[in-house]
């Protein structure tokens, strides 16, 4: 691989690092655009919880959002997380 993609591969993949952004790149994976709200009671998880970690991969240039209403709608940028996911899905380590 080159530096360059070493690099991206690093980067995105400390941003995806932690059990709630799999968890939420899981869901979007999953639909098109999902709501905060929605995504809160899929996860189980707290509104505050779940924002934190969506603006954190959406200023990283992971995601992407619209407002409609008022909701917030988000949405992969990268669509090649995806791939991440089904290889951590598929992942038949032994740890």
């Amino acid at each position: 691989m080159e530096d360059r993609n070493l690099e991206k591969a690093a980067f995105i993949l400390r941003t995806i690092a932690h059990p709630v952004r799999l968890a939420i790149i899981d869901e979007l994976t999953k639909n098109n655009q999902v709501a905060v709200t929605e995504i809160c009671k899929l996860l189980n998880m707290e509104q505050s919880v779940v924002s934190h970690h969506l603006i954190n991969m959406k200023l990283k240039g992971l995601l992407k959002s619209q407002k409609a209403g008022q909701q917030v709608l988000y949405s992969l940028k990268e669509h090649n997380l995806i791939q991440v996911i089904n290889c951590v899905n598929n992942c038949n380590c032994t740890m």
